[in-house]
């Protein structure tokens, strides 16, 4: 049996089209999405996103696979930082850098971002354009998070707008946490 997935969007949840809307709605039994109340997507609180991927992860138990995009990745470094459960592994599209000026202001209680090593294995990708965050930045969170790096070449912010559709090559580094490669 393929380990459960959670999938933990960034600010604004996931839309339709963005491909972990898609990954969840191919596959409805293995992937589920952490649940917080439609304010909270908009209006982020560091405590309250934590709080959701602990009781989340506590109900699909510890081999689940997180699948975080952008603010998402900030909240799966809080959780690790501050909880002894664990997870399987974690895919951490797109971390933002809560010191750019595209970093928006709601979201600051993420801020600053907890950068010991996760306690479980990681990959962290990032786009070599992406508004909120650079390469460098990425490379140091991966670094830090004891992660492994894949640049995923120029895809801004790696989301719906970006015309990922399902993004099989993000689809790829999740079957690698998923089969422990």
């Amino acid at each position: 049996m393929k380990a459960k997935v959670l999938i933990i969007p960034g600010i604004g949840d996931s839309s339709p089209s963005h491909w972990q809307s898609l990954w969840q709605q191919a596959d409805p039994v293995a992937f589920s999405r952490i649940e917080l109340l439609p304010p909270e997507w908009d209006e982020p609180r560091c405590a309250r996103w934590v709080a959701a991927i602990a009781k989340a992860v506590q109900r699909l138990g510890p081999d689940t696979i997180l699948v975080a995009h952008s603010l998402g990745c900030l909240a799966v470094a809080h959780w690790a930082s501050s909880s002894s459960a664990r997870a399987g592994g974690a895919l951490l599209v797109s971390p933002p850098d809560t010191s750019r000026p595209a970093f928006p202001d709601q979201a600051i209680s993420f801020s600053p971002v907890p950068l010991e090593p996760l306690p479980f294995p990681s990959i962290v990708v990032a786009s070599s354009n992406d508004p909120y965050l650079t390469v460098g930045h990425a490379r140091v969170c991966a670094e830090l998070w004891r992660s492994r790096f894949h640049e995923a070449g120029a895809g801004g912010h790696l989301g719906a707008s970006n015309g990922l559709g399902d993004w099989p090559a993000g689809k790829a580094l999740l079957d690698e946490l998923r089969h422990g490669e």
